[in-house]
């Protein structure tokens, strides 16, 4: 299967517009971002699990990268409530499930073979850091290579300079409305912009965004690793 496997096209998509898709386990339902093979995939979803449900034992040989945004999601190492950010390195392995229920943003098989920090933060109690302009505030999750991970909170009005993303940048909009020259994000919305692109971003309302930036160049190196 092959969507939005093109790593070289702009992407946006509304995620509250896609509809939930079976997985191969009863009470868990994917909204698929991009995908780039079958059942094991490189591959970014939204996964949504019902109350009480669960999923089988599995290794992630690609890796996996998550943010829970609603609920509380579990497996045998811990319980992560909405707002943790958790990355299980190549060759981990776990059984997740979710007593409350709980809906993660997923990332598979995108992970450098070599990072293998297992890495958990609480975005609810880490602290904000000054960005680069007035208004804005990071919050660095993960580094690693030319890859980096971090919460970016814009307030009321903000305007950053126009950029150029080396490696690209994907973008997930958690709070408010997200904008740039060619368009407006509200929360739920899912961006990939490729290798050299460029825009001059802003938010007229303030909003919180989850963005990967430097990932986009290479990736199939690894992807299959």
């Amino acid at each position: 299967m092959q969507l939005h496997a093109d790593l070289t096209q702009r992407i946006v998509l509304t995620t509250p517009d896609l509809p939930w898709l079976d997985s191969p386990m009863p009470g868990v339902h994917r909204r698929m971002l991009d995908r780039d093979g079958d059942e094991i995939a490189r591959a970014t979803s939204l996964v949504r699990y019902a109350p009480g449900s669960a999923f089988s034992p599995h290794t992630h040989g690609g890796g996996e990268e998550f943010f829970v945004l609603e609920g509380v999601f579990s497996d045998e190492h811990g319980d992560y409530p909405a707002g943790t950010y958790v990355r299980n390195p190549v060759g981990s392995a776990h059984t997740p499930s979710s007593q409350p229920g709980c809906t993660i943003l997923v990332k598979l098989w995108q992970m450098h073979p070599d990072d293998q920090t297992r890495v958990v933060v609480d975005t609810t109690t880490a602290p904000w850091h000054p960005g680069l302009v007035e208004g804005l505030q990071v919050m660095p999750l993960h580094a690693y290579g030319t890859e980096n991970v971090a919460l970016v909170k814009w307030a009321p009005g903000t305007q950053f300079q126009p950029h150029t993303h080396w490696g690209g940048e994907e973008i997930f909009v958690l709070e408010g409305v997200f904008s740039d020259e060619h368009g407006d994000y509200p929360a739920g919305t899912w961006l990939r912009s490729p290798h050299g692109s460029r825009h001059t971003p802003f938010s007229r309302e303030g909003c919180t965004i989850y963005v990967k930036t430097g990932h986009l160049v290479g990736a199939e190196a690894f992807s299959n690793a």
